[in-house]
């Protein structure tokens, strides 16, 4: 659906009339496909001790290192921050450069895990989080900001600061990433890392789900379109463009994690749980059965397949879990008790599971969770609602399922293997939640 009030607002007389009526100014999101990576340069700085060699990583995502013009990236090494009075060097780092930073373009910390030995050291590292997210809400200009705590070596990140440096992160902004220390794999081709593996996606026959499998398969992975018997039309369309292949199946019926593994004898690489479904009603007015059949479909299903797939090794070493929660479950929304209650049931399975996954199967597990995307559903929501939803973020717009599948593709890559247990908002640092 076509944001009237985005496309306004980026015409000289919009530019005006926002300014002089304090209204959100968004700015046109560059995103996979639709332009190059904005121009100019990736600029390396450091703010106290480091031992990283980030060079030779930054030297590989495109971006030509530099120390002058415009930055399109800015990556600032906070590695070694551990007290209040080195704090003072990231404001000296990027202080003198944040203005410049190109549109569009991105600016990423690193910082490390807290310490819980030492509490100065975690009071700074800390103080970062709230740095990013606050320097997120000002930089405007379709700019980004992260934070990555890094745990491991700088190739342990290249996947992360392939994808926060590049327009696949268009609508993520104002995230805290974990990098442990665990296994990754390089992949031999950047552009197409799931070459020779074998991705499924439910609830993929359109909408969010269709955008992940393309992105898969885009990826190079095989995609296997899974959705209910009433859907089968579509995910056998969508399976035929992306040379893939479909399976039909209600994903809450107890044998559906069996099903899935009979229909792929070689093993999978790749889940996605993105099937779901809202049945929206204040908590007083809702029914047992809308309450029962969202937790049905987008908690009880998941839980159930994903352990029925771990338990007959369907998962194969180095695979990847990437669940579907949403802003709703960490925010929470009036109207949705069931589906918030959902969704961050997922979150909590995430942080559950991902240490034993990887730890008795090589498997990581991680979700994605999007703010507002525009699709057929929130589409059909009251032009007002509709408004708020897209403007109460750091971005002032909605997002587009294209950028929840890249998201899901970054988490699914083989070299993203030391990241573990993240739940990464998709929402352009919504206002919403922490």
């Amino acid at each position: 659906m076509t944001d009237r009030y985005l496309s306004f607002a980026g015409t000289a007389p919009g530019r005006f009339l926002t300014r002089r009526l304090g209204l959100p100014q968004p700015a046109r999101l560059v995103r996979p496909g639709q332009a190059p990576s904005p121009a100019g340069a990736v600029l390396h700085l450091t703010a106290s001790k480091s031992v990283l060699d980030l060079a030779p990583v930054l030297a590989r995502t495109g971006l030509t290192p530099d120390e002058s013009g415009t930055p399109a990236a800015v990556v600032l090494d906070a590695t070694g921050v551990r007290d209040v009075g080195t704090l003072a060097e990231v404001h000296a780092a990027l202080h003198p450069v944040v203005r410049s930073v190109a549109a569009s373009g991105r600016v990423v910390v690193l910082g490390s895990p807290l310490d819980p030995a030492d509490h100065h050291q975690c009071a700074a590292q800390q103080a970062l989080e709230g740095f990013t997210r606050s320097l997120g809400k000002e930089t405007g200009g379709g700019r980004t900001v992260n934070l990555v705590r890094l745990a491991g070596t700088a190739a342990a990140a290249e996947s992360t600061l392939r994808f926060l440096l590049s327009p696949r992160s268009a609508y993520v902004s104002g995230q805290v990433i974990e990098v442990g220390a665990g296994d990754f794999t390089v992949p031999g081709d950047w552009e197409r890392p799931l070459a020779g593996r074998t991705a499924l996606v439910t609830g993929a026959a359109r909408g969010i789900g269709a955008a992940v499998a393309g992105t898969l398969a885009r990826a190079g992975a095989r995609v296997v379109v899974l959705d209910v018997p009433a859907a089968a039309a579509d995910a056998r369309a969508v399976a035929q463009r992306l040379d893939g292949s479909a399976l039909t199946l209600d994903i809450t019926d107890a044998d559906a994690g069996a099903r899935i593994a009979d229909a792929l004898p070689q093993g999978l690489d790749v889940l996605v749980h993105n099937a779901g479904i809202t049945r929206d009603r204040r908590l007083v007015n809702m029914p047992a059965e809308r309450w029962s059949s969202v937790l049905d479909v987008n908690l009880g299903s998941v839980l159930r397949t994903t352990d029925a797939l771990l338990e007959r090794g369907a998962l194969n070493p180095g695979g990847r879990i990437v669940g579907t929660a949403s802003i709703a479950g960490l925010a929470g929304n009036a109207g949705q008790t069931n589906y918030g209650a959902s969704k961050a049931g997922i979150a909590g399975l995430v942080r559950s599971l991902a240490p034993r996954a990887l730890a008795e199967f090589g498997v990581t597990v991680n979700a994605v969770a999007p703010g507002f995307i525009e699709t057929r559903m929130t589409a059909a929501v009251p032009f007002l609602i509709r408004e708020a939803g897209r403007r109460m973020n750091s971005l002032a717009q909605g997002g587009v399922p294209g950028d929840v599948a890249e998201t899901v593709g970054w988490l699914a890559e083989p070299g993203s293997g030391a990241v573990n247990g993240q739940v990464v908002r998709v929402c352009g640092q919504s206002l919403l939640g922490a």
